[in-house]
């Protein structure tokens, strides 16, 4: 999918949020903002990112009161700078101010994801290796997380257990081992559908490859590890798609350390599960 696709915004979402930040109604709101009173909002990064959620936040806007004027500065992918406008809301005070938090709490997920990605793909630029999410998401917030790792300029793994064959190491435990999990998948997976396993050390390596695995699954292997079993790979088999994962983290040095022992995909859960929020404000005038 590509970064400037349209994002497709559940409005189921958008309400549920709203109903769990606004409850019975915003006493505050209501009790000192005069009903006819109009105002114009702001939204200012206040920190330098990728910018990601702009619809979203919009949605948020115009849930509360379809009267709503948004105008949007920028677009999701934006590079921006601490202190600048991202977007003007115009019209009635209480329902600018009463939206304010959700549509600030989906912004600032989406675009803390959105910069942590960017930061990632920076670190491994000029190597093979894609940096791609997981399925450690927030629960109901998947497709927009997803969304934001991609604005981020990372890829995507599995959306769900529908979407692809990854034996882990349980399916492995239960399974007997990883030529009978292997072997399971062959016979059940449809032909088109790509075999991938967990591999924890260089004898598991050896035994997907005699199982024919699609693509090999390095976990919590350590660098030099990690470059042994690249090079065990490629010469049995160039064509099998390589995976790091596990203990990698993002800062920018172990990322460049693991991509530069040839792997083609690095998976980082934190893309997702531990994005610092992107700091965000709105500031009303007359």
């Amino acid at each position: 999918m590509s970064n400037h696709e349209t994002l497709r915004i559940d409005p189921t979402l958008i309400a549920r949020a709203l109903e769990e930040d606004i409850g019975f109604g915003d006493i505050t709101t209501l009790c000192t903002v005069p009903a006819e009173r109009t105002l114009t909002a702001t939204i200012i990064a206040r920190k330098p990112g990728v910018i990601t959620g702009m619809e979203v936040a919009a949605a948020v806007f115009q849930a509360v009161d379809s009267d709503l004027q948004i105008e949007q500065l920028v677009t999701d992918g934006a590079s921006v700078l601490a202190g600048e406008p991202l977007a003007r809301i115009q019209g009635n005070a209480r329902s600018i101010l009463t939206a304010e938090r959700t549509a600030l709490n989906f912004l600032g997920r989406l675009s803390g994801i959105a910069t942590l990605t960017a930061a990632c793909v920076t670190a491994v630029a000029g190597t093979r290796a894609a940096i791609i999410d997981t399925r450690k998401t927030t629960p109901g917030l998947r497709a927009l997380e997803k969304y934001a790792v991609r604005v981020g300029g990372g890829r995507n793994h599995r959306f769900a257990l529908d979407d692809g064959i990854l034996i882990k190491d349980n399916h492995i435990a239960a399974a007997g081992g990883i030529g009978p999990a292997i072997a399971g998948a062959r016979q059940h997976a449809p032909h088109l559908l790509k075999i991938e396993v967990e591999c924890e050390t260089l004898e598991q390596v050896r035994q997907a490859l005699e199982a024919r695995a699609d693509v090999i699954l390095l976990d919590n292997m350590s660098v030099g590890q990690q470059r042994e079993a690249v090079a065990l790979i490629r010469q049995h088999d160039p064509r099998i798609q390589i995976e790091a994962s596990g203990g990698i983290g993002t800062d920018p040095a172990p990322l460049a350390a693991v991509a530069s022992t040839g792997v083609d995909f690095i998976s980082l859960g934190a893309l997702t599960h531990s994005a610092p929020n992107f700091d965000l404000s709105l500031e009303c005038s007359e």
